[in-house]
């Protein structure tokens, strides 16, 4: 009985389980907004190349 209650009581590997869990949202919402992402990484390169010839 007391080795189940230490095992209930036990939450180290509760912050294994959260990051793992934000790491699946972020994968989530990374491929929901794929399209959005990548129009934006684009036009970003896209200034920063116009812009590299003026310096």
């Amino acid at each position: 009985m007391f080795g189940l209650n230490n095992f209930v009581k036990d939450e180290t590997a509760v912050g294994v389980v959260e990051l793992v869990l934000i790491v699946v949202v972020l994968i989530g919402l990374v491929l929901i907004f794929k399209t959005q992402l990548t129009a934006i990484v684009n036009s970003i390169f896209k200034k920063i190349s116009s812009r590299a010839g003026e310096i």
